[in-house]
């Protein structure tokens, strides 16, 4: 199928193009006829070797093929002791190779079997579940939060969609979709708002897309095109003992030659120095060498496997010792990728909050370094409920773990409210939506409608810049409510920027009450301009990825072995150097910038001026 722009074309002009119907979706049959002509929707991958394949494979280094010539040679001058010795090390090597590197196939094949991933299609007008792999161009996929995108998708339908594409572009910010035609062209995959990407996920909202290409069509499918095309480098020890071979075979040619052409000068017989040349030239090869190897590398692997690490090809572990210098992405390498709440800016006061990741473990801190109790502060208790209830995502426990389902900030405000004891089922049960304004990037706010205490409330979350613009009171630390001036305006502003210039990325939440005469009226308008002003400001949250934990360790033990640790990423400048700090993959004296720093402590002292 000829590849197009498919984000410059309107949803139906796409189905059309691919012969579809946006509403009742392709047919069984044409399914079927369509997955025998594009084939399975599945990355392409190399065939498996055979076990004869590896074996002729460990018996190319240039050492083992003049052990081989030696083996020969002895076998024919008669010295069939030094040819079988010779021989049988040489089968021994590459039986031990081909075991360790058909284990790790083995290994691999498994992990692959582990996952049998589905996706939702619309086929004869009914919604299936079918197995990731059927899915063919033409197809109507329904979309959900949490959902895997199963391949390249020119969304037609969308409702506060979001998701995830750091798995594709490193942006660990879910990028908010939409179905409207892009007119430019030449628009990046990242800027591509109403395109969805296989290996992608949805972190919120729900649509359907039209399935445009599947398997290695996709952009996925290209990256890993990319990768099978690259030539297949040697390590640093194949070329070593590549090295090595050449400079014993042409020692031991020199060395022939020389004894040959002296014992004929002196008027030896031709045959008996010719056998003299080559047994000299056999001694000098070291038949133990590539068995020694071979085991050495065989234990090193074996370390590797006891640590869960898989290593398909015995001189790739050799590799490691070579290593001078580390590059590694940030979202989900370094970081946990789980967005998480390290403080809460309510009342005038500075909360930290312990605990990273999505576990709900934690507690709450005040600004002298006492715990707290969250529940018997009202304006950290407002702050917490309202960040639970205008949050979509859910928190759930699994063997592994805990998991956020849906957008990873809004889980963050979960979590953080999950560390006091609050359930979002049963705060949602007892205090249910009414009405909400999703999210969308020109506001960069969202507002959701609660009856609390018989009383209805909008609870309106965004940017802290827009959100703050639309503030007329702010709630204090006794619990009233008082005008916010200008001057405390641009305070609120201030910490904003000291917390943005820390690396951690900030979240307004404002809430206002709602009497009950005008709330009909407002049900049936929700205008975004009528509903988002006049609002009392709450606070902030302030939260970024965490560093995994065991990664400054690494860091440190890999500078120990002389070996520079560097970052890579597409974050903002002050969010990677505090990250990198906290890692000390940067430190005092190293080039960079320092913003920053010192920011809890003007933050310590000036927030309760406010």
């Amino acid at each position: 199928m000829q590849e197009q722009k498919w984000y410059r074309v309107e949803a139906e002009e796409a189905a059309k193009t691919l012969n579809s119907d946006l509403v009742r979706g392709l047919s069984a049959e044409e399914a079927e006829r369509r997955l025998r002509e594009f084939g399975p929707n599945a990355l392409k991958e190399s065939p498996p070797h055979s076990i004869l394949s590896m074996f002729f494979d460990q018996l190319k280094e240039v050492l083992v093929l003049i052990l081989i010539v030696a083996a020969v040679i002895s076998g024919a001058l008669g010295e069939w002791a030094d040819s079988i010795v010779i021989m049988v090390i040489v089968v021994l090597n590459a039986c031990l190779g081909v075991y360790q590197e058909h284990k790790a196939e083995q290994a691999l094949m498994a992990l692959k079997k582990m996952t049998t991933p589905t996706a939702k299609v619309i086929r004869d007008g009914d919604v299936y579940q079918v197995h990731l792999e059927t899915l063919v161009p033409g197809d109507i996929v329904v979309l959900d939060a949490g959902d895997s995108l199963p391949a390249d998708i020119r969304l037609i339908e969308t409702a506060s969609l979001r998701t995830n594409e750091a798995a594709l572009t490193g942006e660990s910010v879910p990028v908010e979709k939409g179905a409207a035609v892009i007119e430019q062209d030449d628009v990046p995959v990242g800027d591509q708002k109403n395109m969805a990407f296989m290996g992608t996920t949805i972190t919120g909202g729900r649509g359907k897309g039209l399935v445009v290409a599947t398997g290695m069509r996709t952009q996925l499918g290209k990256i890993a095109q990319l990768i099978q095309e690259a030539p297949l480098e040697t390590t640093p020890l194949q070329r070593r003992l590549g090295e090595l071979g050449k400079i014993l075979g042409i020692g031991a040619g020199v060395i022939v030659a020389i004894v040959f052409l002296t014992g004929m000068l002196r008027g030896a017989e031709a045959l008996e120095m010719f056998m003299i040349s080559i047994s000299l030239a056999v001694a000098a090869v070291p038949e133990g060498l590539p068995a020694v190897v071979t085991i050495v590398l065989a234990m090193g692997v074996t370390r590797m496997s006891r640590r869960r690490a898989v290593i398909r090809r015995l001189p790739a572990v050799e590799t490691l010792g070579t290593v001078t210098v580390i590059c590694s992405d940030k979202t989900g390498t370094l970081t946990k990728n789980e967005i998480t709440v390290t403080h809460i800016y309510t009342g005038g006061e500075m909360y930290d909050v312990t605990g990273i990741g999505y576990n709900p473990d934690g507690v709450f801190i005040d600004a002298e370094g006492e715990k707290v109790a969250p529940l018997e502060n009202k304006n950290l208790l407002s702050m917490l409920m309202g960040g639970m209830l205008d949050s979509d995502a859910r928190l759930t426990e699994t063997e592994d773990g805990w998991n956020v389902i849906g957008d990873p900030t809004e889980g963050a405000l979960v979590v953080a409210a999950a560390k006091t004891g609050l359930n979002k089922p049963e705060l949602e049960q007892e205090y249910p939506r009414l009405a909400e304004i999703p999210f969308d990037s020109a506001r960069k706010m969202m507002t959701s409608f609660y009856e609390v205490d018989d009383n209805i409330y909008s609870y309106t979350k965004g940017a802290p810049d827009l959100l703050v613009a639309q503030c007329t009171s702010i709630a204090r630390k006794s619990g009233d409510v008082e005008l916010l001036t200008p001057e405390r305006q641009r305070r609120l502003l201030d910490i904003n920027s000291n917390l943005a210039s820390s690396g951690e990325r900030v979240l307004a939440l404002a809430v206002r009450k709602w009497p009950e005469v005008k709330w009909p009226e407002v049900l049936e308008n929700l205008q975004p301009e009528q509903v988002e002003t006049d609002l009392t400001f709450i606070g902030y949250f302030s939260m970024i990825d965490p560093a995994r934990p065991e990664v400054k360790d690494a860091v440190e033990t890999s500078r120990r072995a002389g070996i520079r640790t560097m970052m890579i990423t597409g974050d903002h400048q002050d969010t990677a150097m505090a990250i990198a700090r906290e890692l000390d993959i940067w430190q005092e004296g190293d080039h960079g910038s320092q913003r920053g720093t010192g920011c809890r402590r003007w933050m310590k002292k000036n927030c309760s001026r406010l």
